[in-house]
């Protein structure tokens, strides 16, 4: 049985991000949901993170994995270090999907999110959490919630290291990678998605010559927002036949 390795955004570890719908993958493959960069089971030394680092993590638990090359789907910047996991290690690597990524972080407005939030992040975790979540979501989806549902999602406590990895989001750059990703690539952008717009999405696809594109109509928490589509668009690309 092929394995599918799922990895997790800034704001998440890979049960929070995956847990919901890993018995949507487990009649085909044996799914890892790999923790990296401080998050999760992971551990790392103290620091600011490179994703030269995360890449070196993922490749790793993508060897204990198995010895036939994995599918690998990202989201946000867990798509960023399988983009550039499969960049580099591209006999790791059978069919890849990319949730909500971007390229690199010198957009100004990318930028001001993300120093927004690591500054909110490290003056008060409280803020940051509800910065994060206000851009996790589209307007549309948090204006449904209950009361207690969303107090409920505040309450949560963050996975460790969410500092080191909102700072490393400002320190993206695969322009000169992205060329290198030889794997079959579905990339996903989301129509509703405040935190990396669609914009980041279509300039990830035009880079990596392997790819196709599909939009989402969801918020940036696509498998939370609209679990159904996102799973549909991934099972549906890596099972063509």
């Amino acid at each position: 049985m092929t394995a599918l390795a799922l990895l997790h955004g800034t704001n998440s570890d890979g049960p929070s991000a995956f847990g919901h719908v890993i018995d949507r993958f487990t009649d085909q493959w044996k799914v890892l949901t790999p923790d990296y960069g401080g998050a999760g089971r992971s551990t790392v030394a103290d620091g600011p993170l490179s994703l030269e680092l995360l890449v070196a993590e993922i490749a790793e638990a993508l060897r204990s994995g198995g010895e036939e090359p994995t599918d690998l789907v990202g989201h946000s910047l867990g798509a960023v270090v399988a983009a550039a996991t499969a960049a580099t290690h591209p006999e790791l690597v059978h069919r890849l999907v990319l949730i909500a990524p971007w390229s690199d972080s010198r957009n100004p407005r990318h930028r001001l999110m993300f120093e927004t939030w690591l500054g909110l992040q490290t003056l008060d975790p409280e803020l940051g959490q509800r910065f994060g979540l206000s851009h996790a979501f589209s307007p549309t989806f948090l204006a449904a919630l209950e009361q207690q549902q969303l107090d409920a999602m505040l309450s949560s406590n963050p996975p460790a290291g969410l500092d080191r990895r909102i700072d490393l989001g400002l320190r993206i750059d695969l322009t000169e990678t992205l060329s290198a990703v030889t794997a079959p690539t579905l990339v996903i952008g989301l129509t509703k998605d405040s935190l990396v717009p669609l914009e980041h999405a279509r300039s990830v696809h035009q880079a990596i010559p392997t790819s196709t594109f599909t939009e989402i109509d969801t918020g940036h928490a696509a498998l939370l927002e609209n679990p159904e589509a996102t799973v549909t668009a991934i099972r549906t690309f890596l099972l063509p036949n």
